[in-house]
């Protein structure tokens, strides 16, 4: 069974320096029919203004991934890491028993775009860690590229929990078939553009929830960007 969120159904909060929407609930958001989907708690489409950021602040017992769309994010954290987050990279950071970080828009001419995601992990009180990788347009080319991973396989992210995060661009004639394995959870965020999805049309923002095994194509691209979870049983 496949379930459309509809991008106008999500969350949405403007601050001004911060223009935010959630597919899940979220700090002043909430809704009781949208807490996550299984292992994954938390889809942020984030614009940050030029200059701004979000100081310094902590989390603990999450996977926290960040994908960059436009722009460059600057991170620092209380392990020592300085780095700067552009197109075709994806972060890791593993909270465990606690961390503090920062996130500021690097430029101060141009706003960032970026995705934030959380993932419950499989236990809790796991040692803080960070990695950062980039991920070619080539490698993503009309072709699901798996970009985190329980195992690190295939040199993406590694993450604790039966879960995977693949992303794809999709544009024109190209077709991405795939199936979903009986008893998984799968969803689908499509980062920008628009594409079909066993010929239903999605936007930008769209999210797709798909409930156990099923036979999966993306088709009809144009210039989308879309992210594949593989996800565990909801318990």
């Amino acid at each position: 069974m496949l379930q459309v969120l509809k991008a106008n159904q999500r969350g949405h909060a403007n601050h001004g320096w911060l223009n935010s929407w959630h597919t899940f609930s979220f700090a002043h958001y909430y809704n009781p029919e949208q807490m996550g989907f299984s292992a994954l708690r938390v889809i942020n489409d984030d614009t940050v203004a030029r200059g701004a950021g979000f100081t310094t602040h902590s989390h603990s017992d999450m996977e926290i991934i960040s994908y960059v769309l436009d722009g460059a994010l600057e991170h620092k954290d209380t392990l020592g890491t300085g780095s700067v987050i552009r197109p075709g990279d994806v972060q890791m950071m593993e909270a465990g028993h606690g961390i503090s970080h920062s996130e500021f828009n690097h430029s101060h001419s141009e706003p960032v775009h970026f995705l934030q995601i959380w993932i419950l992990p499989d236990r809790k009180g796991l040692t803080p860690s960070y990695q950062q990788r980039h991920f070619s347009s080539e490698e993503k080319r009309g072709k699901l590229r798996l970009v985190v991973s329980p195992d690190g396989r295939d040199d993406s992210l590694r993450i604790h929990q039966d879960a995977s995060l693949y992303a794809a661009l999709v544009d024109g004639e190209e077709e991405i078939a795939w199936s979903q394995q009986n008893g998984r959870n799968g969803y689908l965020h499509v980062a920008r553009g628009s594409v079909l999805l066993n010929g239903y049309p999605l936007e930008a923002g769209d999210g797709v929830k798909v409930f156990g095994g099923a036979d999966l194509k993306l088709s009809d691209g144009a210039q989308a960007e879309v992210l594949w979870f593989d996800l565990p049983p909801s318990k």
